[in-house]
């Protein structure tokens, strides 16, 4: 099914999830829903259970309560926060797409073309940069013609700048595609202008909505205090839409020539 068929339909819901490991509740009383065509970004400190409610998505673990629903005949495509190169053992960029299995050399070429990566189709995986190898990571898991991309902090070891340029590329996928983005980040202050949904986890849901309701929340603002939490008030976005009492994109009064234009909030 394309993913863009999927548009505007539930493709994930977790309802009341808990994980806990050796005795430790890492999450409790998680609700999620992800829909087809938006970004929903996860936002929390370090230990908030972020990358365990991705793995719980992604079907790696089970949950100790609550329950993870998929949409029939879901493709989730994966992008790890850790990846591991055995040095002794060199492998070309090549090489890696093909362990996929897709068996289509000119998907992998297609795949690494449109993540920007196309020049590094015959380098070796130990030669790529720190923002080479996570276009990689994302070229092989859009090689699954993903419905929904789990992508967990997919920005490990890029450069500021390298990191704006791949939320950009996440947008445009997004927006090209129609499939869901479920993102893991805590890149406030960037993440803001490539996400249309915030979830900010400590253990639990703290708050969700758009970034600027999360902005304002009280619970954001004691989780991560005053001075960090002005971080994520420095996004753009373009308002060519409004938001219904949810946070839901609705279309503005009169169409979209009435919006008010890209800005930015500092």
């Amino acid at each position: 099914m394309p993913a863009d068929a999927l548009e505007g339909k539930t493709v994930l819901t977790l309802e009341g999830v808990a994980a806990s490991f050796g005795g430790e509740t890492v999450l409790a009383g998680v609700d999620l829903e992800v829909r087809g065509g938006e970004i929903v970004t996860l936002i929390g400190p370090n230990g908030s259970g972020k990358t365990t409610l991705a793995r719980l998505a992604l079907g790696l673990v089970a949950p100790a309560a609550g329950t993870v629903h998929r949409a029939p005949g879901l493709k989730i495509g994966y992008v790890p926060q850790r990846w591991a190169i055995e040095e002794t053992l060199p492998i070309t960029v090549r090489r890696f797409l093909a362990l996929a299995g897709v068996g289509v050399a000119a998907a992998a070429r297609d795949a690494l073309a449109e993540v920007g990566a196309a020049q590094v189709l015959d380098t070796p995986l130990q030669g790529l940069s720190g923002g080479e190898a996570r276009r990689v990571l994302l070229a092989r898991a859009l090689l699954r013609e993903p419905d929904l991309l789990v992508l967990d902090e997919p920005m490990a070891g890029v450069d500021l700048t390298g990191q704006a340029d791949l939320y950009d590329l996440i947008r445009a996928i997004r927006d090209r595609r129609g499939c869901a983005v479920l993102l893991v980040s805590h890149d406030l202050h960037l993440v803001m202008a490539a996400t249309d949904r915030v979830v900010c986890l400590n253990h639990h849901v703290c708050c969700s909505g758009t970034p600027e309701a999360v902005s304002r929340n009280p619970e954001y603002l004691a989780l991560f205090g005053p001075r960090l939490a002005g971080a994520l008030a420095l996004y753009s976005h373009a308002h060519d839409h409004d938001h219904d009492l949810s946070g839901q994109p609705v279309e503005l009064a009169g169409g979209p020539e009435h919006g008010h234009g890209g800005h930015t909030h500092g």
